[in-house]
């Protein structure tokens, strides 16, 4: 007979919006085990399992910490009450807690305060607000209604049993915030429809709403805060800009609890970090969304599917070789997302650093070294180089009936430190690329991605700088002789880095508090990369400064928003990178 031999589920800390899946594992009649879920369609052997979810609700409310959700509340701030900031995030689980939180909770008051627009209504934010207006939204807010209609099953010692699912998967909802799941799996006979030997259960601990940071908003490099730029749909107020998200999205193979032991294991699980991730990159509303370490696997089945219903059409480019895992599903790569309403594709061209490490070695390796050489050169890595031509703008303006085209590479540089040589030929390698896209079109040209080097690096200085110099240090360890002669490394593509501009642009509002956050030697991010081991700025948006203009940036984040407590990822932040964000304006073109 079929009989279930254990039931569990990965994290016992439920979250609102994030769907929980038991483990059962179960012995057939022949007594092998599997984890098939034997639904009363299918029968084994006369026999399926039937599951049930309850939400035992006691007649005490019990609150919960907005800055520790595992924690219960012993405190309210009256200053969020008074402001009609949402409840859930005037808890506190301690005075101290209040008091250590105070620099991030004080700006929930700021900006209720500023939030009001003539008519009365709260204006949305670019990040956090404003995602329940979606129904395909409904599952990823803490205010999601319950897709099943809950019912008393009993009542017991001032608590009541309400029925909530009858599926082997729940998601909890808003309603379900501090009170405990009870997940029940059964044996039932297919032809009785009786149960069948014990009622195996489960209890979680108490349901937690899905941490929110404090929105990030567009700051305008001119000084001036342009959040309200934004429509409902996310459509720019000008018809000529656009946006472009960048973001390291941490691939679920690298999320490991021995190397990220400070963040929460509930928090550090796919399930949770999957819907916080895409809540955030829903919530940006960028018109071009490029996405580094995406799972093959998460693409097909989750992002791919999630953004299209919220009209951006995909294209993934994966790296040439599995893991260490095995597993076919765990090679990570590169997304490029893009509005169809904004844009249309023209054309792509894939970029696998591989192949080009085995043309160069054939090309000038001494055959004797090659093997050695390839085992130096060859990392996986790629990039994904899309050509998008633009369904809005004023191209028409200047050249009535030309096409407006934007060239955006996505890429992910290889991160070993030990091999500076190779990071600095995988840049160069994707940069000569791009020039050749570039001598072939009148074309603007954006360079985005996690690539693995620090300002002030040979990498970064080929970027920006269009060469290196010679007697840079990171020059100096090349043992295949590639790197040479120094003169080499150039381009001629008129980059700048974006968040360059919060240095070169004059003070106005938003503007100071930006620029305290960037490094005034190199002109960049102090960090868009912060764990406990490392933090400093590996990711970049490169832009093409003969063609287009930077309108607006994203606020970076500081030790304040991340909390004193923390590095990233955290509950609250779900990568241990920030994702970066910019508003462009196309130049007007000279004929030629």
């Amino acid at each position: 007979m079929l009989t279930v031999l254990r039931v569990h589920l990965p994290s016992d800390i439920p979250i609102v919006g994030c769907e929980l899946t038991p483990y059962v594992l179960l012995r057939r009649p022949d007594k092998s085990a599997t984890t098939d879920d034997i639904n009363e369609s299918s029968p084994l052997d006369g026999h399926f399992l039937r599951y049930k979810w309850y939400r035992i609700q006691s007649d005490k409310k019990v609150a919960i910490c907005s800055v520790h959700p595992s924690e219960q509340a012993t405190l309210q701030c009256l200053g969020c009450v008074k402001a009609k900031i949402p409840v859930a995030k005037s808890y506190h689980c301690s005075p101290k807690c209040f008091s250590d939180a105070w620099q991030h909770h004080r700006v929930l008051h700021e900006r209720a305060a500023s939030a009001l627009n003539e008519n009365g209504n709260e204006e949305e934010e670019i990040f956090g607000r404003g995602l329940a207006s979606s129904q395909s939204n409904s599952n990823l807010t803490s205010g999601a209604a319950p897709l099943y209609p809950a019912a008393v099953a009993q009542r017991s010692g001032g608590e009541t049993w309400f029925e909530v699912g009858r599926a082997k998967t729940y998601t909890p909802t808003a309603d379900d915030i501090g009170n405990v799941l009870k997940f029940e799996c059964v044996v039932v006979d297919a032809e009785t429809k009786a149960p069948v030997g014990h009622v195996n259960t489960i209890l979680t601990s108490r349901v937690i709403p899905a941490p929110s940071p404090s929105p990030r908003r567009l700051i305008s490099v001119s000084g001036v805060d342009v959040t309200g730029h934004l429509d409902l749909d996310g459509r720019t107020a000008s018809v000529g800009n656009f946006t472009v998200l960048s973001y390291n999205i941490l691939s679920d193979i690298y999320a490991t609890n021995e190397v990220y032991n400070y963040c929460p294991t509930w928090a550090l699980s796919w399930p949770y970090r999957r819907q916080n991730l895409l809540r955030e990159i829903v919530g940006y509303r960028a018109d071009i969304v490029c996405l580094q370490e995406v799972q093959s696997d998460h693409f097909e089945e989750f992002f791919s599917p999630e953004l299209d219903k919220h009209g951006y059409q995909a294209l993934f480019k994966k790296k040439t070789a599995e893991v260490f895992t095995g597993n076919v599903n765990a090679i990570d790569g590169c997304a490029t997302f893009f509005r169809r309403d904004r844009f249309a594709h023209v054309k792509k061209y894939e970029v696998e650093f591989n192949k080009a490490a085995q043309s160069l070695t054939d090309a000038v390796v001494p055959t004797a070294q090659r093997k050695t050489a390839l085992n130096r050169l060859v990392k996986d890595n790629v990039a994904l180089i899309v050509v998008l031509e633009a369904k809005f703008g004023n191209q028409g303006i200047d050249n009535p009936g030309k096409r407006q085209l934007v060239c955006v590479a996505n890429t992910h540089v290889n991160i070993h430190q030990d091999l500076k040589d190779v990071k600095i030929w995988q840049v160069h390698t994707l940069l000569k690329g791009l020039e050749k896209i570039a001598a072939s079109a009148d074309i603007p040209m954006l360079v985005c991605g996690d690539f693995n080097s620090v300002p002030g690096s040979a990498p970064h200085a080929l970027l920006a700088l269009g060469k290196v110099d010679p007697m840079h240090p990171e020059l100096a360890v090349d043992p295949l002789n590639i790197l040479r002669p120094a003169t080499k490394l150039t381009h001629q593509l008129p980059l700048v880095s974006a968040y360059s501009s919060f240095a070169r642009i004059g003070a106005g509002l938003g503007f100071e508090q930006q620029r305290r956050r960037m490094d005034p030697n190199t002109n960049e991010p102090l960090f868009t990369n912060c764990t406990r081991d490392f933090i400093g700025t590996l990711d970049y948006i490169f832009y093409s400064a003969d063609s287009l203009t930077v309108e607006s940036l994203l606020e970076l984040l500081d030790e304040d928003s991340l909390r004193k407590d923390t590095a990233l990822p955290s509950p609250e932040w779900s990568s241990d990178h920030i994702a970066l964000l910019a508003e462009f304006r196309c130049k007007p073109r000279t004929r030629r």
